[in-house]
């Protein structure tokens, strides 16, 4: 068939087999016409993102539906409309359920190299923002490709009636220093009166049974992890990430301002960028996951999948979790707002502690949208931003974000998902 001819098809039913069907279900054209044959010429333009779309059969049998690049549209605009504009209920079903797959997950393998980037050090954040909403923002949609700049004062107007949950765990004072031998005590979760599990170093140096200041060490769990009895309250300083060499001025710049629940040794860092006027111009719902070592520990086997996730303890509202359960799209605010989403969604309990490990090749059940900072390479957070944007096109984004001069990490700017 020569390039270029336009042929009209008959509406067929997908044989029974089928796992790969090449029409974009957001892009063909009402009409069935205008299905071109795909040129392919290198040189003349970069392709346009493959986007993939699971789709479930009554008998469990799973549907692969891969985009290609055809110009064509919908009627209606495809599944990001224009923001304002009333979505049709099953094109807001469709992007709920089946823009989630990208071409290229692969079920948890995934090798710790595609896990590296490059960043210049000077853009690794050493302070906050002089505003907190005066940081940048990175937006991409997925349905599109498309790639926005902001500021993050202007999120509510990329927004269409999410409901916006965040993590409302607030950072304990958790860096205890010790004397002798010099070292120190990070806190990274209590699990019963005075009790606690922490990171002590010098480990080698340090004895079960013996008490450090404050700090009475009662066993050893291996990897520098104790379990520990603490005298009173935790009185240490705010813990920063070693990457952060400055001194902080405020501490509670550490601290979210919806922040309730003192539980966590690092701060939910996509929250950073809210203040009050920003929380009151959207709709919001709080959940509670207590930051432990599992968020910021790096991965150290060559394989992802090798990696052993310890667990961090969460907790939600009965009636927190019907408002999002019944949400049309809910954006979830950081990735431990996501893992804590993900685990409701699989019919844990309202409290308890959650393991997921969340790798390229998840099935997404309840977040619709992600609002993230940018992460370290070679961490489980930046392996959760595959998952959710897919690996090929994070990679792009973070290029990206490197070429625009983005701030990195803890104090740096945001990524909006949608």
């Amino acid at each position: 068939m020569p390039l270029g001819q336009q042929v009209a098809f008959d509406s067929l039913e997908p044989p029974d087999d089928l796992v790969h069907q090449a029409p974009d279900l957001g892009e063909v054209a009402a009409d069935r016409r205008d299905l071109r044959p795909q040129s392919v010429l290198k040189g003349v333009a970069e392709p346009r993102r493959e986007a993939r779309f699971e789709l479930r059969r009554s008998d469990g049998e799973r549907l692969d539906l891969f985009a290609c690049t055809f110009e064509g549209g919908v009627d209606g605009g495809g599944l990001n409309p224009p923001r304002g504009r009333a979505v049709d209920p099953f094109l807001r079903a469709l992007d709920r359920f089946c823009v989630h797959g990208a071409a290229g997950y692969r079920a948890g393998r995934m090798d710790l190299e595609e896990l590296d980037y490059e960043l210049p050090p000077e853009l690794i954040a050493q302070e906050p923002a002089a505003r907190r909403d005066e940081s940048r923002l990175l937006v991409y949609e997925r349905s599109s490709g498309a790639v926005r700049h902001r500021r993050f004062s202007e999120l509510p107007l990329e927004l269409g009636g999410e409901l916006v949950v965040v993590n409302d765990t607030r950072v304990v004072p958790a860096r205890i220093p010790i004397a002798s031998p010099r070292g120190e005590v990070l806190l990274l979760e209590r699990v019963g009166g005075e009790e606690w599990i922490g990171l002590a170093r010098p480990t080698r140096r340090l004895k079960a049974g013996r008490r450090y200041g404050p700090v009475e060490l009662i066993e050893h769990l291996g990897e520098g992890r104790w379990r520990l009895r603490l005298q009173g309250e935790p009185s240490g300083v705010t813990p920063l990430p070693p990457y952060i060499t400055a001194p902080l001025a405020d501490p509670e710049r550490y601290q979210t301002v919806y922040a309730r629940e003192a539980g966590s040794a690092a701060a939910p860092t996509a929250g950073l960028h809210f203040t009050e006027e920003l929380l009151s111009r959207v709709d919001v719902e709080r959940v509670t996951l207590h930051v432990g070592l599992d968020t910021f520990r790096p991965v150290t086997e060559a394989r992802l999948e090798e990696h052993v996730i310890h667990g961090e303890r969460y907790e939600v509202s009965a009636a927190a979790w019907e408002r999002i359960r019944a949400a049309e799209r809910v954006l979830a605010v950081g990735t431990t707002t996501v893992r804590t989403l993900e685990t409701l969604a699989r019919d844990e309990p309202l409290s308890g502690r959650t393991e997921l490990f969340i790798v390229p090749g998840f099935e997404f059940r309840r977040v619709d949208a992600l609002l993230t900072n940018f992460h370290l390479p070679r961490s489980t957070l930046l392996a959760l931003v595959m998952a959710f944007a897919g690996i090929d096109e994070t990679r792009r984004l973070y290029a990206v974000a490197v070429e625009e001069r983005y701030r990195f990490y803890s104090f740096g700017d945001a990524m909006l998902i949608l």
